[in-house]
């Protein structure tokens, strides 16, 4: 008997890994944080961001990514929505786990360079993080959105799509499947299983840097990714 009891637990099912929410809009709030003005300021900011800039910029709140960590969660939801241009690679999603009190920036190649890691790590403490201590998440989120908007305009990006698309590109079953790694993706379709044969040949968690000087070569790192906020309530 007592070896049964001691053997039980070890049949016990894993946790299932929550289904990605449908890309609905660029303002996704699974919580019930926002209130239906706050929600809609929001929403109208991000798709004047994409107006403008032809960036896509998504936000999502969700209460919790468990099984899984907030950086694993971060870039399967991205890898499945693919949110930026075509052949521009200008996407940025934001998920905010608001009971795991964690926040995790993820952006694709073009716009590495205007949000690196210290620029979404800034946004995260300097934006974020106060303003959700004190519950003012819709003024949290509305202020790293002007942060972003302000480091994307600088980029020099493809001039913006004509007016028309408001909501965020959903992919056909033709579209290129992007990879997202850390902080940028290959719109190569060889690229996916390149690099997921790369990364399994390390020791670490498997995540990928990019260096600048030789994108072609990536290496891989155990340590969390610098753009991470492990916890905003100390």
């Amino acid at each position: 008997m007592l070896l049964a009891l001691a053997l039980w637990p070890l049949g016990a099912p894993a946790q299932a890994l929550q289904p990605v929410p449908a890309l609905s809009g660029h303002l996704i709030d699974r919580t019930g944080t926002l209130d239906a003005a706050q929600a809609q300021a929001l929403e109208a900011r991000l798709t004047a961001l994409e107006s403008a800039l032809g960036a896509q910029v998504v936000v999502l709140l969700v209460p919790s990514t468990a099984p899984e960590d907030i950086a694993a969660y971060a870039n399967r939801v991205a890898n499945t929505w693919k949110i930026g241009r075509k052949g521009v690679g200008d996407g940025l999603l934001l998920v905010v786990a608001k009971n795991d009190r964690k926040l995790r920036i993820e952006v694709a190649k073009a716009l590495e360079g205007a949000v690196p890691d210290l620029a979404a790590k800034m946004i995260i403490d300097e934006a974020l993080t106060p303003r959700f201590k004190a519950g003012d998440y819709a003024g949290g989120l509305d202020a790293a959105i002007t942060r972003i908007e302000a480091r994307i305009r600088g980029e020099g990006l493809p001039q913006a799509p004509a007016p028309g698309r408001t909501a965020p590109r959903r992919p056909g079953p033709t579209t290129a499947a992007p990879v997202w790694t850390k902080g940028c993706w290959a719109s190569c379709s060889w690229a996916r299983s390149f690099w997921r044969a790369w990364c399994a040949g390390c020791s670490g968690r498997g995540w990928v840097r990019w260096p600048r000087a030789r994108p072609w070569a990536p290496s891989c790192s155990g340590s969390p990714p610098a753009c991470s906020s492990p916890c905003w309530l100390r």
